[in-house]
């Protein structure tokens, strides 16, 4: 009896080291999971976030209603050609581009072509351009304004009608300086905004290098 009942007894003890073991198995694989999913999700936390904070941080809210001055072009062809376009604006708010859009980001030097950034207004971007004679002051509250923001472009461009212009797909606000409050409200409002044709493609893995 006394040999069963040892038996009896180890083999209990045997059982419940081999459940415990389980569990800290699965719990060392439950903590290895983790660890593992942590780099990636701090990287899709530092991919994601800034984009989402992007589209709607700028100074300024999103229009509740028409903002003065803004001209609207209706009735723009969006075929992607191989050849040079002639644009009814300057510059353009919308029309035939090329395939390959124009990342976003500030440009110290006008963009050319220029189709590659109307892809881009197709996507969601805000192109704000300046004349090259604006003030360095002026030119650092633009910088200021873009900086940071996924779907926004600054450049400086040469025969504009007005010292800066903002411009979305079919959308165009022009103003004499950069502390004009309207620049902030259209950017707030048209990146990514309702008239965006091709909402949420992307505005980077294109063509161009922007110095920010």
């Amino acid at each position: 009896m006394g040999s069963k009942k040892a038996a009896s007894d180890r083999a209990a003890r045997v059982a419940a080291m081999q459940a415990e073991q389980a569990r800290k198995d699965r719990r060392w694989k439950i903590g290895i999971g983790i660890a593992a999913a942590i780099p990636v999700l701090a990287v899709v936390i530092a991919l994601i976030l800034p984009l989402a904070m992007g589209l709607r941080s700028t100074s300024a809210a999103p229009a509740t209603g028409p903002i003065d001055g803004v001209q609207t072009f209706t009735g723009l062809s969006a075929n992607h050609v191989s050849t040079p376009v002639t644009y009814a604006q300057n510059p353009p708010v919308g029309g035939d581009h090329t395939g390959h859009w124009q990342n976003c980001g500030i440009y110290d030097e006008p963009i050319t072509p220029i189709e590659p950034a109307v892809h881009s207004l197709e996507h969601g971007a805000v192109w704000i351009t300046y004349d090259p004679s604006l003030s360095g002051d002026d030119v650092g509250k633009l910088r200021s304004l873009v900086r940071g923001k996924p779907y926004a472009m600054l450049s400086p461009m040469e025969g504009l009608p007005s010292p800066i212009v903002a411009s979305a797909w079919g959308l165009q606000l022009t103003v004499d300086t950069a502390a004009d409050e309207r620049l902030g409200t259209f950017l707030a409002t048209y990146m990514q905004g309702p008239q965006t044709p091709e909402r949420g493609a992307a505005c980077f893995g294109g063509v161009g290098k922007p110095s920010l």
